[in-house]
């Protein structure tokens, strides 16, 4: 793995993307909205 990795010294490496962490909530849903055919949950 050393020797794979010394071979990458003089490689340019371009990163292009974005970081997403996900947090997931549970609720109830006891309607729905007026405004939009949307569930209004209950956490």
């Amino acid at each position: 793995m050393k020797d794979a990795l010394a071979g990458l010294r003089r490689t340019r490496v371009m990163v292009v993307g974005d970081l997403m962490l996900d947090r997931y909530q549970w609720g109830t849903v006891e309607r729905i909205s007026p405004e939009a055919p949307v569930p209004v949950v209950k956490l």
